[in-house]
């Protein structure tokens, strides 16, 4: 979004970093299990303690074993 739709420009001061990290399954069977992944990366959000998520966004590679979805979520923790 810009300035003249609503947004925030670059550099105005009102901007705070956002941190991500991706996560699949192992690759093999079960790779292609979306709730294992789920679950997976559910129990790393925990682990990092109180944050907040802004996104997620699920990737589907095709490999020679099939499907192989991976998931990035990007967040910033919580004060």
């Amino acid at each position: 979004m810009t300035p003249a739709e609503g947004g925030q420009a670059s550099g105005d001061g009102d901007s705070w970093p956002i941190r991500h990290f991706s996560q699949a399954n192992p690759k093999g069977p079960g790779q292609g299990d979306v709730p294992a992944l789920l679950r997976r990366v559910a129990d790393s959000l925990e682990k990092l303690g109180p944050v907040e998520v802004q996104d997620l966004i699920l990737h589907q590679d095709i490999t020679a074993d099939g499907p192989w979805p991976s998931l990035t979520v990007y967040f910033h923790p919580t004060p």
